[in-house]
Order: structure tokens, then sequence, then C-alpha cells
């Protein structure tokens, strides 16, 4: 089994190490992630300046740009094969409900999605670290769940995973969930620069708006880990009826 590792929050993260440590004795594992934090970038790829590869400790490789680029480099080039898994993370807290459109540790996972490749994104529910080596094992686990049921290196598929920071026997069996949801964020923080000019600051996220039983939010409260299939198509179908007869007198059509 060879395994891409890529995450948002740098290759220098302990979420990455811890994860690269648990994995690197069941499979072949190589890792290519950020130079930087790259959190909440999404699926976003640098398309306007180049991009460099680097080597770092553990033979990790760093990137100077995107989780997503990471991933889209490494697969179109860089490696010289195709890995049967890409996994991300584990990352510096909870990717859940809306978080997930933001996430860079999602969208590196989504990246390999894309290039057909089952993939996986890991996140731990609470920020610092707390318990990292009993999520890692928790992610070892999972994979090689995976694996035995010969999941792995077939049809694509993307999985969203929240891990509770709790000692890895006092966490509680995989749970299927949807996605919660968010409120809105805060409002902007703000600030005068030494120039005297206006700086705004990205408020934090929302609290949990829907955290009702069969959401991430609520298995993960219960101390279960949340695993959510995702998927790329945004379309709204069950309203495409509706948007239909808008269309067709935005055309200036009968609807049939």
């Amino acid at each position: 089994m060879k395994i891409l590792i890529c995450n948002d929050d740098g290759y220098q993260a302990p979420g990455i190490i811890a994860l690269y440590q648990a994995l690197k004795d069941v499979a072949e594992v190589e890792v290519v992630a950020p130079e930087q934090n790259n959190s909440a970038k999404s699926n976003a790829l640098t398309l306007h300046s180049p991009l460099y590869v680097s080597q770092g400790n553990e033979g990790f490789r760093y990137i100077n740009g995107t989780p997503a680029d990471c991933v889209h480099v490494a697969l179109s080039g860089l490696l010289g094969y195709r890995p049967d898994l890409v996994v991300s993370g584990i990352n510096n807290g909870a990717n859940m409900g809306d978080d997930t459109i933001y996430s860079g540790t999602v969208g590196a996972a989504m990246e390999g999605y894309l290039f057909g490749i089952p993939a996986i994104a890991f996140s731990q529910v609470e920020r610092d670290w707390v318990q990292l080596q009993a999520a890692a094992h928790k992610a070892r686990d999972l994979v090689l769940q995976m694996a035995q049921q010969h999941l792995i290196g077939t049809s694509p598929w993307l999985l969203n995973v929240n891990i509770p920071n709790l000692p890895y026997e006092a966490i509680g069996h995989v749970k299927l969930c949807r996605l919660g949801r968010r409120h809105a964020a805060e409002p902007v923080i703000t600030q005068l620069s030494p120039r005297g000019e206006t700086m705004y600051w990205i408020g934090p996220a929302g609290a949990a708006m829907d955290d009702s039983e069969g959401t991430d939010f609520h298995a993960t409260q219960q101390g279960y880990i949340a695993m959510t299939p995702l998927k790329v198509d945004l379309t709204d179908h069950e309203r495409l009826g509706y948007w239909a007869q808008t269309a067709a007198k935005l055309s200036g059509r009968p609807h049939g």
C-alpha cells in the first residue's frame, strides 16, 4: 500500500509528523506538504507564481504553496507513481459542518479524490494537539480497516473524519454522520496599523447551529469518531425543477 500524506498546518506541524509515524510501518508513505500554515485555503491552486519543492526532516518534501498545490504537484509528476490512498492531516482543530468548505485539510484530500484516488481528511476536534498520539493511532486503525475491506486502491471516495481529543481507550467507535451547520461567523476584528490605517482580521467561526443527532458535531460531543462521506457535486438537485421554471421565464420560453 502506497500512501501520500499532506496537511494544511505545514510540514513541521505535530499532526502530520504523528500521522506519518503511525502509518510508516504499515505502508510506503511519502509526505508532500505546505512549507507554511495554509489553513482555510480550501481547494486553491497557485497559478500565477512558480512553486518550489524542498526537502526537510524525515525525508518530508515541502512546497511553497497551498495544500491542493502539494497534492496536485505530487500526483501530476513529482512522485512518479500513483499512490493507493491520499491522507490529509491530522488537522489542529475540527473540520465539521461548514468548515469543510474552507478547510485546506479537506481541500488536500479532495484534490486526491479529483485525481481518482481514495482520500481521507483527518482532524482533531479541539486544538493544541491534546491526545495527538491517540488520534494518530485511531487514524492508522481506520486506514488498516479500509485496506482489509479492499476499499483502498479501488474506485475513488472522499471521507472527512473528526476524532475527539481523548485517550485511545476512551474514543468511541466510528459513526457515519452528515455535516452539521454553524451560525454565521463572529464579526471581523479591527485594529489600527502603525500608519493609522484600519486593518481587518477575520473573526472566529460561529457556534454550531445544527448539532442534532446524526451530525458530526453531535457524534464528537458524545466521544465518537465522526466520519462523513463527501462529494464534489454542488448542484442543488432538489430544486432543479424550480429553477427550470425560473430559467424558462427568464428566457421568455414556456416551461415544458
